[in-house]
């Protein structure tokens, strides 16, 4: 079974990355939920913005890289938007990790991706904070990564979320269902 560190998304530890942790943990995997914003959270994306420049990059940063350090070389990285992001500060150092699990939201290649790391990302088309060609950039970057890009058509940018206006429910499980199965493969 996998280890997962999942980082949350701008609007903070909200109770959406619990659910989507005890889907993986009743699978069998450990989840690692590290609190990046200490205990606040936004409603909406103009607040949490304004959240996480006032929680500051370095204390995000610090408790991104303690998370990291302390979850086993071959844990899975996941994130959610800006958690997502996240990952591309630590990946290039964790030459043992099992794969990444990236939703709504990519991150940076690492110079040179790992052949064969699993990747499986979930973004909805279109994404409101990002255009088709940053992501056709981006797959074009990819090296020898195994990636496994899901596309979710109509749904809203945090489409796992039921307490958003981005909430798709069919979305949802099905991006779900197939991180599942990305994490029964690893």
């Amino acid at each position: 079974m996998a280890h997962v560190v999942l980082f949350h998304s701008i609007l903070g530890l909200r109770p959406v990355e619990g659910e989507i942790a005890a889907v993986f943990e009743a699978d069998g995997h450990t989840v690692t939920l590290p609190d990046l914003f200490d205990g606040q959270s936004a409603d909406n994306y103009d607040a949490a913005f304004a959240l996480r420049k006032e929680v500051g990059t370095d204390a995000i940063m610090e408790r991104a890289r303690a998370a990291v350090e302390a979850a086993p070389p071959e844990a899975v990285l996941s994130g959610v938007s800006f958690g997502a992001s996240l990952i591309g500060e630590f990946w290039a150092d964790r030459p043992q990790m099992a794969g990444a699990l990236l939703f709504a939201g990519i991150t940076d290649w690492m110079d040179s991706p790992t052949p064969g790391l699993p990747v499986s990302v979930h973004i909805a088309r279109p994404d409101p904070f990002d255009d088709e060609d940053y992501f056709a950039d981006w797959v074009a970057q990819k090296g020898e990564a195994d990636l496994q890009m899901h596309r979710y058509d109509g749904a809203g940018h945090y489409f796992l979320d039921p307490s958003l206006d981005d909430y798709n429910e069919a979305a949802a499980k099905l991006c779900l269902d197939r991180s599942r199965e990305f994490l029964r493969g690893l």
